[in-house]
Protein backbone atom coordinates (compact mmCIF):
# COMPACT_ATOMS: atom_id res chain seq x y z
CA UNK A 1 0.00 0.00 0.00
CA UNK A 2 1.20 3.57 -0.91
CA UNK A 3 0.68 6.75 -0.36
CA UNK A 4 -0.36 9.65 -2.85
CA UNK A 5 1.49 13.10 -2.90
CA UNK A 6 -0.21 16.11 -2.47
CA UNK A 7 -2.56 17.58 -5.74
CA UNK A 8 -0.89 20.29 -6.98
CA UNK A 9 -3.96 21.83 -7.94
CA UNK A 10 -4.94 24.86 -6.11
CA UNK A 11 -7.95 26.22 -7.85
CA UNK A 12 -8.32 30.25 -8.12
CA UNK A 13 -11.59 31.39 -6.51
CA UNK A 14 -13.15 34.51 -5.18
CA UNK A 15 -15.63 33.43 -3.61
CA UNK A 16 -14.24 34.13 -0.24
CA UNK A 17 -13.32 37.21 2.62
CA UNK A 18 -10.06 38.11 2.34
CA UNK A 19 -10.83 39.59 6.02
CA UNK A 20 -11.33 36.04 7.17
CA UNK A 21 -9.13 32.86 8.01
CA UNK A 22 -11.08 29.85 7.72
CA UNK A 23 -10.28 26.47 9.21
CA UNK A 24 -12.38 23.27 7.66
CA UNK A 25 -12.61 20.44 10.09
CA UNK A 26 -13.68 17.00 9.49
CA UNK A 27 -13.70 13.87 10.94
CA UNK A 28 -15.39 10.33 12.26
CA UNK A 29 -15.14 9.48 8.53
CA UNK A 30 -15.58 5.84 9.97
CA UNK A 31 -14.72 4.02 6.26
CA UNK A 32 -17.50 5.99 4.71
CA UNK A 33 -15.82 6.84 1.44
CA UNK A 34 -18.81 8.08 -0.37
CA UNK A 35 -22.69 7.48 -0.02
CA UNK A 36 -23.75 4.43 -1.18
CA UNK A 37 -26.02 6.09 -4.37
CA UNK A 38 -28.87 4.23 -4.06
CA UNK A 39 -31.27 6.97 -3.58
CA UNK A 40 -31.31 10.81 -4.31
CA UNK A 41 -30.68 13.07 -1.79
CA UNK A 42 -27.64 11.57 -0.18
CA UNK A 43 -25.17 13.81 1.25
CA UNK A 44 -20.85 12.95 1.46
CA UNK A 45 -18.32 12.01 -0.33
CA UNK A 46 -14.50 12.53 -0.70
CA UNK A 47 -15.27 13.37 -4.72
CA UNK A 48 -17.03 16.21 -4.09
CA UNK A 49 -15.55 17.76 -1.00
CA UNK A 50 -12.80 19.57 -2.89
CA UNK A 51 -15.60 22.11 -4.11
CA UNK A 52 -15.84 22.95 -0.64
CA UNK A 53 -12.56 23.29 0.48
CA UNK A 54 -11.32 25.30 -2.46
CA UNK A 55 -14.04 27.63 -1.64
CA UNK A 56 -11.22 29.62 0.11
CA UNK A 57 -7.70 29.85 -1.10
CA UNK A 58 -4.91 27.91 0.85
CA UNK A 59 -2.73 31.19 2.02
CA UNK A 60 -6.71 31.51 3.86
CA UNK A 61 -7.72 28.43 5.28
CA UNK A 62 -6.36 25.37 6.97
CA UNK A 63 -7.65 21.96 6.45
CA UNK A 64 -8.24 19.43 9.74
CA UNK A 65 -9.29 15.99 9.93
CA UNK A 66 -9.90 15.28 13.48
CA UNK A 67 -9.35 11.37 13.23
CA UNK A 68 -11.55 7.93 13.77
CA UNK A 69 -10.88 6.72 9.85
CA UNK A 70 -12.32 3.45 10.08
CA UNK A 71 -14.34 1.84 12.24
CA UNK A 72 -12.73 -1.54 12.90
CA UNK A 73 -9.70 -3.58 11.65
CA UNK A 74 -11.17 -5.75 9.14
CA UNK A 75 -9.63 -6.21 6.21
CA UNK A 76 -12.07 -4.26 4.08
CA UNK A 77 -11.54 -1.13 6.86
CA UNK A 78 -7.18 -1.54 5.97
CA UNK A 79 -8.32 -1.10 2.86
CA UNK A 80 -10.29 1.91 3.22
CA UNK A 81 -7.75 3.25 5.71
CA UNK A 82 -5.11 3.94 3.16
CA UNK A 83 -7.88 5.10 1.07
CA UNK A 84 -8.53 8.25 3.39
CA UNK A 85 -4.86 9.16 3.80
CA UNK A 86 -4.63 8.78 -0.04
CA UNK A 87 -7.82 11.07 -0.19
CA UNK A 88 -6.85 13.47 2.82
CA UNK A 89 -3.82 14.13 0.29
CA UNK A 90 -5.24 15.16 -2.29
CA UNK A 91 -7.74 17.35 -0.95
CA UNK A 92 -4.38 19.28 0.24
CA UNK A 93 -5.56 18.57 4.35
CA UNK A 94 -3.04 20.32 6.24
CA UNK A 95 -3.17 18.54 9.74
CA UNK A 96 -4.88 15.41 11.10
CA UNK A 97 -5.22 14.16 14.33
CA UNK A 98 -4.82 10.66 15.16
CA UNK A 99 -6.78 8.77 17.28
CA UNK A 100 -5.76 5.41 18.98
CA UNK A 101 -7.24 3.08 16.41
CA UNK A 102 -5.77 5.05 13.45
CA UNK A 103 -2.11 4.80 14.81
CA UNK A 104 -2.25 1.50 15.68
CA UNK A 105 -3.22 0.64 11.85
CA UNK A 106 -0.97 3.12 10.24
CA UNK A 107 1.90 1.77 12.55
CA UNK A 108 0.98 -1.99 11.37
CA UNK A 109 0.81 -1.01 7.89
CA UNK A 110 3.96 0.87 8.03
CA UNK A 111 2.48 4.03 7.00
CA UNK A 112 3.31 6.13 10.36
CA UNK A 113 6.53 7.40 9.70
CA UNK A 114 5.50 8.17 6.17
CA UNK A 115 1.89 10.12 6.15
CA UNK A 116 4.07 13.25 7.22
CA UNK A 117 5.52 13.20 3.76
CA UNK A 118 1.21 13.66 3.00
CA UNK A 119 0.06 16.32 5.90
CA UNK A 120 1.40 17.08 9.44
CA UNK A 121 -0.70 14.65 12.62
CA UNK A 122 -0.78 15.05 15.64
CA UNK A 123 -2.17 12.73 18.65
CA UNK A 124 -2.76 12.69 22.23
CA UNK A 125 -1.66 9.23 22.11
CA UNK A 126 1.68 9.65 22.26
CA UNK A 127 2.41 6.26 23.66
CA UNK A 128 0.45 3.61 21.60
CA UNK A 129 3.54 3.53 18.95
CA UNK A 130 7.14 3.64 19.64
CA UNK A 131 7.30 6.96 17.39
CA UNK A 132 7.50 10.65 18.05
CA UNK A 133 3.96 12.25 17.04
CA UNK A 134 3.28 15.82 18.40
CA UNK A 135 0.10 16.72 20.21
CA UNK A 136 0.30 20.08 18.65
CA UNK A 137 0.10 22.04 15.29
CA UNK A 138 0.86 25.62 14.25
CA UNK A 139 -0.16 27.65 11.15
CA UNK A 140 0.47 31.03 10.35
CA UNK A 141 -1.96 32.65 8.46
CA UNK A 142 -2.79 36.52 8.12
CA UNK A 143 -5.58 38.93 8.83
CA UNK A 144 -5.88 42.55 7.94
CA UNK A 145 -2.65 42.11 7.58
CA UNK A 146 -1.33 40.89 10.48
CA UNK A 147 -0.33 37.23 11.33
CA UNK A 148 -2.46 35.17 13.22
CA UNK A 149 -1.00 31.46 14.85
CA UNK A 150 -3.49 29.78 14.47
CA UNK A 151 -2.49 26.15 16.68
CA UNK A 152 -4.47 22.98 16.66
CA UNK A 153 -4.11 20.68 19.63
CA UNK A 154 -5.08 17.31 20.74
CA UNK A 155 -5.76 16.04 24.67
CA UNK A 156 -6.79 13.26 25.97
CA UNK A 157 -9.52 13.61 28.61
CA UNK A 158 -10.04 10.66 30.06
CA UNK A 159 -6.06 10.07 31.36
CA UNK A 160 -3.92 13.54 31.06
CA UNK A 161 -4.61 15.95 34.17
CA UNK A 162 -6.14 18.78 32.31
CA UNK A 163 -3.86 21.04 33.32
CA UNK A 164 -1.53 20.11 31.18
CA UNK A 165 -3.39 21.24 28.21
CA UNK A 166 -1.73 25.04 29.42
CA UNK A 167 1.73 23.61 27.76
CA UNK A 168 -0.19 23.20 24.59
CA UNK A 169 -0.70 26.41 23.61
CA UNK A 170 2.12 28.87 24.64
CA UNK A 171 1.89 32.27 24.11
CA UNK A 172 3.11 33.71 21.02
CA UNK A 173 4.68 37.87 21.34
CA UNK A 174 3.31 39.48 19.06
CA UNK A 175 1.40 37.23 17.04
CA UNK A 176 -2.57 36.88 17.71
CA UNK A 177 -3.20 33.28 18.56
CA UNK A 178 -6.27 31.04 17.84
CA UNK A 179 -6.28 27.92 19.46
CA UNK A 180 -8.21 25.15 18.87
CA UNK A 181 -8.11 21.72 21.13
CA UNK A 182 -9.46 18.68 19.93
CA UNK A 183 -10.80 15.96 23.11
CA UNK A 184 -11.58 12.81 22.93
CA UNK A 185 -14.37 12.59 25.59
CA UNK A 186 -17.39 15.08 26.20
CA UNK A 187 -17.84 15.59 30.02
CA UNK A 188 -19.75 18.65 31.19
CA UNK A 189 -16.54 19.16 34.33
CA UNK A 190 -13.94 18.60 31.72
CA UNK A 191 -15.60 21.43 29.20
CA UNK A 192 -16.37 23.29 32.50
CA UNK A 193 -12.52 23.28 33.55
CA UNK A 194 -11.22 24.28 30.29
CA UNK A 195 -13.18 26.68 29.97
CA UNK A 196 -12.12 28.27 33.15
CA UNK A 197 -8.44 28.61 31.67
CA UNK A 198 -9.43 30.99 29.32
CA UNK A 199 -7.01 29.66 26.58
CA UNK A 200 -9.18 27.69 24.36
CA UNK A 201 -10.61 29.70 21.65
CA UNK A 202 -12.35 26.51 20.48
CA UNK A 203 -12.84 22.75 21.75
CA UNK A 204 -14.27 20.08 19.12
CA UNK A 205 -15.93 17.25 20.90
CA UNK A 206 -16.74 13.59 20.06
CA UNK A 207 -19.66 13.89 17.40
CA UNK A 208 -23.48 12.95 18.92
CA UNK A 209 -24.33 13.16 15.54
CA UNK A 210 -24.05 12.97 11.76
CA UNK A 211 -24.46 17.12 11.42
CA UNK A 212 -22.06 19.44 13.29
CA UNK A 213 -23.22 21.31 15.88
CA UNK A 214 -22.90 23.96 18.36
CA UNK A 215 -22.28 22.67 22.15
CA UNK A 216 -23.80 25.20 24.27
CA UNK A 217 -23.70 29.02 23.82
CA UNK A 218 -22.82 29.26 20.19
CA UNK A 219 -21.09 33.33 21.53
CA UNK A 220 -18.90 31.10 24.21
CA UNK A 221 -15.44 31.14 24.74
CA UNK A 222 -14.63 28.23 24.21
CA UNK A 223 -16.74 27.98 21.39
CA UNK A 224 -17.65 24.23 21.64
CA UNK A 225 -18.46 22.23 19.00
CA UNK A 226 -18.41 18.91 17.22
CA UNK A 227 -17.75 18.22 13.56
CA UNK A 228 -20.37 15.23 12.80
CA UNK A 229 -19.85 11.80 11.54
CA UNK A 230 -19.36 10.10 7.59
CA UNK A 231 -18.29 13.09 5.72
CA UNK A 232 -21.90 14.16 5.45
CA UNK A 233 -20.60 17.81 6.28
CA UNK A 234 -17.70 20.30 6.12
CA UNK A 235 -17.67 21.97 9.63
CA UNK A 236 -16.75 25.69 8.99
CA UNK A 237 -14.96 27.83 11.77
CA UNK A 238 -14.15 31.53 10.82
CA UNK A 239 -12.03 33.59 12.55
CA UNK A 240 -12.39 37.43 12.00
CA UNK A 241 -10.53 40.20 13.77
CA UNK A 242 -13.26 41.92 16.43
CA UNK A 243 -13.96 45.97 15.27
CA UNK A 244 -14.42 46.40 18.97
CA UNK A 245 -10.55 45.86 19.97
CA UNK A 246 -7.99 44.62 17.80
CA UNK A 247 -6.33 42.55 19.99
CA UNK A 248 -9.04 39.79 19.99
CA UNK A 249 -10.96 37.90 17.48
CA UNK A 250 -14.43 36.62 17.03
CA UNK A 251 -15.47 32.90 15.90
CA UNK A 252 -18.38 31.54 13.74
CA UNK A 253 -19.39 28.03 13.19
CA UNK A 254 -21.21 26.43 10.38
CA UNK A 255 -22.11 23.09 8.96
CA UNK A 256 -21.91 23.11 5.12
CA UNK A 257 -23.25 19.90 3.68
CA UNK A 258 -21.88 17.83 0.93
CA UNK A 259 -24.77 17.71 -1.52
CA UNK A 260 -24.92 15.69 -4.93
CA UNK A 261 -25.43 18.47 -6.88
CA UNK A 262 -21.40 19.39 -6.10
CA UNK A 263 -19.04 19.24 -9.02
CA UNK A 264 -16.71 15.77 -8.87
CA UNK A 265 -13.13 15.51 -8.62
CA UNK A 266 -11.82 13.93 -10.96
CA UNK A 267 -8.64 12.39 -9.15
CA UNK A 268 -11.15 11.41 -5.85
CA UNK A 269 -13.24 9.60 -8.54
CA UNK A 270 -10.40 7.30 -9.78
CA UNK A 271 -9.41 7.14 -6.12
CA UNK A 272 -12.53 5.30 -5.33
CA UNK A 273 -12.03 3.12 -8.60
CA UNK A 274 -8.81 2.13 -7.21
CA UNK A 275 -10.53 1.49 -3.88
CA UNK A 276 -13.34 -0.74 -5.80
CA UNK A 277 -10.51 -2.70 -7.65
CA UNK A 278 -8.88 -3.39 -4.68
CA UNK A 279 -11.90 -5.01 -2.65
CA UNK A 280 -12.36 -6.90 -6.38
CA UNK A 281 -8.70 -8.17 -6.04
CA UNK A 282 -8.63 -9.34 -2.16
CA UNK A 283 -12.20 -10.99 -3.28
CA UNK A 284 -13.60 -9.48 0.34
CA UNK A 285 -17.48 -10.52 -0.89
CA UNK A 286 -15.42 -14.74 -0.56
CA UNK A 287 -14.12 -13.76 2.42
CA UNK A 288 -17.05 -12.86 4.67
CA UNK A 289 -18.16 -15.23 7.35
CA UNK A 290 -21.26 -17.10 6.42
CA UNK A 291 -24.40 -18.36 8.96
CA UNK A 292 -25.78 -21.77 9.05
CA UNK A 293 -29.19 -21.49 7.64
CA UNK A 294 -31.86 -23.61 10.44
CA UNK A 295 -33.42 -26.23 9.75
CA UNK A 296 -31.55 -27.39 6.79
CA UNK A 297 -32.94 -24.83 4.89
CA UNK A 298 -31.32 -23.91 1.46
CA UNK A 299 -31.90 -20.55 -1.03
CA UNK A 300 -33.12 -21.96 -3.94
CA UNK A 301 -33.92 -18.66 -5.97
CA UNK A 302 -37.10 -17.04 -7.40
CA UNK A 303 -37.48 -18.80 -10.73
CA UNK A 304 -38.14 -21.73 -7.99
CA UNK A 305 -42.04 -20.32 -6.97
CA UNK A 306 -42.48 -19.88 -10.65
CA UNK A 307 -44.45 -22.95 -11.08
CA UNK A 308 -47.25 -22.13 -8.38
CA UNK A 309 -46.59 -18.59 -8.46
CA UNK A 310 -46.93 -17.64 -12.01
CA UNK A 311 -48.47 -14.39 -11.52
CA UNK A 312 -46.38 -12.94 -8.51
CA UNK A 313 -43.39 -14.29 -10.45
CA UNK A 314 -43.91 -12.24 -13.97
CA UNK A 315 -45.31 -9.23 -11.80
CA UNK A 316 -41.88 -9.09 -9.54
CA UNK A 317 -39.88 -9.58 -12.74
CA UNK A 318 -40.65 -5.96 -13.92
CA UNK A 319 -40.74 -4.07 -10.61
CA UNK A 320 -36.65 -2.75 -9.76
CA UNK A 321 -36.01 -5.45 -7.02
CA UNK A 322 -35.78 -7.77 -10.00
CA UNK A 323 -32.34 -5.65 -11.13
CA UNK A 324 -31.26 -4.89 -8.43
CA UNK A 325 -27.67 -6.52 -8.55
CA UNK A 326 -27.54 -4.52 -11.99
CA UNK A 327 -27.47 -1.35 -10.60
CA UNK A 328 -24.54 -2.18 -8.88
CA UNK A 329 -22.40 -3.48 -11.77
CA UNK A 330 -23.47 0.04 -13.70
CA UNK A 331 -21.33 1.38 -10.37
CA UNK A 332 -18.58 -0.97 -10.52
CA UNK A 333 -19.84 -2.12 -6.58
CA UNK A 334 -20.57 -5.59 -7.89
CA UNK A 335 -17.43 -7.32 -5.60
CA UNK A 336 -17.97 -5.14 -2.37
CA UNK A 337 -19.76 -7.06 0.22
CA UNK A 338 -21.40 -4.01 1.75
CA UNK A 339 -23.01 -3.12 -1.34
CA UNK A 340 -24.31 -6.40 -2.22
CA UNK A 341 -25.72 -7.57 0.60
CA UNK A 342 -28.81 -5.53 -0.02
CA UNK A 343 -29.07 -6.45 -4.05
CA UNK A 344 -28.80 -10.43 -3.73
CA UNK A 345 -30.41 -13.26 -1.90
CA UNK A 346 -28.94 -14.62 1.26
CA UNK A 347 -25.31 -13.54 1.15
CA UNK A 348 -24.64 -13.61 4.65
CA UNK A 349 -26.00 -17.40 4.95
CA UNK A 350 -24.57 -20.51 3.41
CA UNK A 351 -26.58 -21.76 0.15
CA UNK A 352 -27.11 -17.45 -0.23
CA UNK A 353 -25.50 -15.87 -3.71
CA UNK A 354 -21.74 -16.26 -4.22
CA UNK A 355 -21.02 -14.41 -7.58
CA UNK A 356 -23.10 -14.16 -10.96
CA UNK A 357 -21.04 -17.21 -11.79
CA UNK A 358 -21.81 -19.62 -9.65
CA UNK A 359 -25.09 -18.56 -8.31
CA UNK A 360 -26.76 -16.35 -10.85
CA UNK A 361 -30.39 -17.43 -9.56
CA UNK A 362 -29.62 -15.89 -6.27
CA UNK A 363 -28.89 -12.26 -7.97
CA UNK A 364 -31.28 -9.24 -6.70
CA UNK A 365 -33.78 -8.79 -4.56
CA UNK A 366 -36.07 -11.90 -4.58
CA UNK A 367 -38.88 -13.45 -3.23
CA UNK A 368 -36.66 -15.68 -0.61
CA UNK A 369 -35.50 -11.91 0.58
CA UNK A 370 -38.67 -11.18 2.15
CA UNK A 371 -40.30 -14.75 2.31
CA UNK A 372 -37.35 -16.74 3.67
CA UNK A 373 -35.19 -19.56 2.31
CA UNK A 374 -37.69 -21.92 0.12
CA UNK A 375 -36.55 -24.98 -0.01
CA UNK A 376 -39.04 -27.07 2.29
CA UNK A 377 -41.86 -25.01 1.47
CA UNK A 378 -41.35 -25.78 -2.36
CA UNK A 379 -40.23 -29.19 -1.62
CA UNK A 380 -44.02 -30.26 -0.01
CA UNK A 381 -45.68 -28.08 -2.32
CA UNK A 382 -46.39 -25.38 0.26
CA UNK A 383 -47.37 -27.71 2.87
CA UNK A 384 -44.41 -26.16 5.10
CA UNK A 385 -44.27 -22.43 5.28
CA UNK A 386 -41.26 -20.40 4.91
CA UNK A 387 -39.26 -19.14 8.14
CA UNK A 388 -36.72 -17.05 9.03
CA UNK A 389 -34.56 -15.49 8.05
CA UNK A 390 -36.70 -13.08 6.67
CA UNK A 391 -35.60 -9.16 5.78
CA UNK A 392 -37.03 -6.17 6.64
CA UNK A 393 -37.43 -2.89 4.54
CA UNK A 394 -35.49 -1.07 7.03
CA UNK A 395 -32.67 -3.44 6.77
CA UNK A 396 -31.62 -2.11 3.76
CA UNK A 397 -33.42 1.18 3.28
CA UNK A 398 -31.94 2.60 6.22
CA UNK A 399 -31.56 6.61 6.56
CA UNK A 400 -27.59 6.57 5.21
CA UNK A 401 -29.05 4.34 2.10
CA UNK A 402 -32.44 5.43 1.35
CA UNK A 403 -32.63 9.08 2.41
CA UNK A 404 -36.53 9.47 1.29
CA UNK A 405 -37.71 6.46 2.63
CA UNK A 406 -38.50 7.40 6.33
CA UNK A 407 -41.78 9.18 5.97
CA UNK A 408 -42.39 7.88 2.45
CA UNK A 409 -43.18 4.18 2.84
CA UNK A 410 -46.46 3.76 0.97
CA UNK A 411 -44.87 5.42 -1.85
CA UNK A 412 -41.91 3.34 -2.06
CA UNK A 413 -44.56 0.07 -1.27
CA UNK A 414 -46.34 0.77 -3.96
CA UNK A 415 -43.45 0.74 -6.35
CA UNK A 416 -42.94 -3.48 -5.38
CA UNK A 417 -46.76 -4.59 -5.33
CA UNK A 418 -46.80 -7.62 -7.31
CA UNK A 419 -49.64 -10.28 -6.09
CA UNK A 420 -53.20 -9.84 -6.63
CA UNK A 421 -54.25 -11.37 -3.48
CA UNK A 422 -56.08 -9.44 -0.42
CA UNK A 423 -53.64 -11.02 1.50
CA UNK A 424 -50.34 -12.68 0.85
CA UNK A 425 -48.05 -15.03 2.73
CA UNK A 426 -46.75 -13.69 6.12
CA UNK A 427 -48.97 -10.71 5.61
CA UNK A 428 -45.96 -9.47 3.11
CA UNK A 429 -48.40 -6.63 1.42
CA UNK A 430 -48.31 -4.66 4.89
CA UNK A 431 -45.50 -1.20 4.62
CA UNK A 432 -44.48 -2.04 8.19
CA UNK A 433 -42.42 -5.64 8.38
CA UNK A 434 -42.10 -6.15 4.63
CA UNK A 435 -38.65 -5.49 2.72
CA UNK A 436 -39.49 -2.80 0.20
Amino acid sequence: MCLSARSPKQPATSDYNSDVITVFMTGNELGELKPCGCSGGQLGGFDRRAAILNSVPAEKRLIIDTGSFVEGDSQQDIIKFNIIIQALGLLNYDLANLTERDIKIAQNLGLLNNIGSVFSIISPHQAVADVNVPAKFTKKLSLENRIVAVTVASFNAESEPIEQIRELFVCQSKLRSANVLIINQYDKDIIANITKMGIVDCLVCPPESDEPRIIGDSNGRPLVVSVGRFGKYVSRLQIRADKADDNKLKFTFSAVPVTENLPLDKSLVELYKTYQQWVKEENLFDKQPRFVLPDGLEYLGSASCKACHEYEYEKWSSKPHAHAFASLEKVGSEYDPECVTCHVVGAEYESGFISPQKTSHLKDVGCENCHGPGSKHIKTAGVVKTADPKSLCTDCHTPDRSANYAGNEQLYFEKIIHWREPNTADNVKKKEGSKE
